[in-house]
């Protein structure tokens, strides 16, 4: 048979069981933090730019057709800048102990579309080397490309810099922790709705209705020796009748 449940029912499993759901809020959030904060080493970015154009020294004038030569070869300069015979330079000329492959993996080559201006982003632990492999990496691709492709329409636009009080690009804390903070919230209201799924105790008077599909008949109140002592002195034979009507006394349904 299919059980359905309603939203106050929702709302009573997440109330029940808020306090689980807090505390996996607060631990994923507060972990993201000091794994972002005091774990992870931060990392910068420096970018330059260059442009690709048709070399002024053979045309006087702007001709549609080299500019869009200009853009498809764009994507051969791109594989060019992230090949092992630029990188192997590019490390020996700063000294750099990695190997052509770690090198790539921190530079990136972009453009956008249809535009003839490339960047190039380096990322580093260190600001400064971030911003030297940048420079150097455009710097030995501009030497190489009369070599290579017989052409020399490469201008760099801006050079890398440092500035006064460099930022990390990665990590981001507060967007690591409030994705954590989101995460702990899913995970506990999933286990909320797992423990009351799993929990099969009956403790009310609707519980025994919903398990065994028959009316409550009665409540048996079940009183200690304390409470008649008290009923004994200021509690009335009418309030005592009242059906599971004891204050704080346990009872049993029939």
């Amino acid at each position: 048979m299919e059980e359905t449940i309603s939203l106050k029912e929702i709302f009573e499993v997440l109330k029940k069981r808020l306090l689980l759901i807090l505390l996996l809020m607060i631990g994923a959030a507060g972990a993201a933090a000091i794994i972002s904060y005091f774990v992870l080493t931060p990392t910068y970015q420096s970018s330059t730019q260059f442009i690709v154009n048709q070399d002024t020294s053979e045309a006087q004038s702007v001709d549609i057709n080299q500019i869009r030569s200009n853009l498809e070869i764009i994507n051969t300069y791109n594989d060019i800048i992230t090949s092992n015979r630029i990188l192997d330079q590019v490390i020996e000329e700063l000294n750099l102990a990695i190997s052509p492959g770690a090198l790539s993996e921190k530079i990136s080559v972009a453009n956008s579309e249809s535009s003839q201006v490339v960047k190039l982003s380096a990322t580093d632990s260190d600001p400064e080397l971030a911003a030297e492999i940048a420079n150097t990496t455009v710097a030995i691709f501009q030497e190489d490309l009369p070599e290579l492709m017989n052409v020399n329409n490469v201008s760099v636009l801006s050079e890398a810099v440092v500035p006064a009080n460099p930022t990390p690009v990665n990590p981001k804390p507060m967007l690591n922790t409030a994705i954590a903070l989101v995460i702990g919230a899913m995970i506990g209201v999933g286990l909320a709705f797992l423990f009351e799924y799993l929990d099969n105790t009956v403790k009310t008077e609707q519980d025994v209705e919903k398990t065994l599909e028959l009316p409550v008949l009665g409540v048996i109140s079940h009183i200690d020796e304390k409470d008649m002592m008290t009923m004994g002195k200021s509690v009335s034979i009418s309030q005592k009748r009242e059906r599971g009507n004891f204050n704080g006394q346990k009872k049993k349904t029939v």
